[in-house]
């Protein structure tokens, strides 16, 4: 009864660390992620040979190193050059830096399986290459790019946990403030789990009805 009512009184902490910290700096990490990721990916589909470099080694860092690593290097490492960061800007832009590589090449896939024909198409039509992205090419890559983009959004939430580690007071860190004072880990990390889940679920379903909606649209544009 007691570790019942233990559960209940701490599922809210939690929850609420969740719609105030979790999902937020999600949502905001991935939209800016997703700027970065389509720069990125814009340079690595360029012709000018320095600009493909500096993505490529992007890509391959970010890629390459684990994400804790990185929170790790922006929190604890830039001070020592003189760049302090408190731990929530310090959680964005590692989330950026990591969505950005991993997204551009996705979006570089995407805008990659858009037929030739359709650049020339719009030459025709006296397009330039900005409208030519903007109107054409730009919305045929999003709709081949949201299945992926979305279980990039919600493997992005569970990335948030990383945060933890440098005092960002989301669900994990909640958790572990309360494991400190009630000394059940076992129940209470069983929790936090389950407060992920729900929130990833409540997500997945949204990608689906976003990926359903898409794909009629798809449909009729093809018809």
């Amino acid at each position: 009864m007691e570790n019942i009512q233990l559960l209940v009184d701490s599922f809210w902490p939690m929850f609420k660390a969740g719609l105030l910290i979790s999902v937020p700096l999600m949502l905001v990490s991935f939209v800016v992620g997703l700027v970065l990721a389509f720069v990125l990916a814009l340079m690595r589909m360029s012709k000018i040979a320095p600009f493909k470099a500096i993505a490529w080694f992007v890509v391959w860092v970010i890629r390459g190193t684990p994400l804790l690593v990185q929170i790790y290097v922006i929190y604890f490492g830039l001070p020592s050059v003189g760049l302090v960061l408190d731990p929530i800007p310090s959680a964005i832009l590692a989330l950026v830096i990591s969505q950005g590589a991993y997204n551009s090449e996705v979006i570089r896939a995407a805008l990659g399986s858009i037929p030739k024909g359709q650049f020339e198409a719009c030459r025709a039509l006296g397009l330039n290459k900005l409208q030519t992205m903007a109107q054409v090419v730009i919305p045929q890559a999003a709709l081949v790019a949201v299945p992926s983009l979305g279980n990039s959004f919600i493997s992005l939430l569970k990335d948030t946990s990383l945060v933890s580690s440098i005092t960002v007071a989301e669900i994990l860190m909640t958790a572990k403030s309360i494991i400190a004072v009630k000394f059940q880990p076992l129940l209470l990390y069983c929790e936090a789990a389950l407060v992920y889940l729900i929130f990833s679920t409540v997500l997945t379903q949204l990608q689906g009805m976003m990926e359903k909606k898409l794909g009629k649209h798809l449909v009729d544009t093809r018809v």
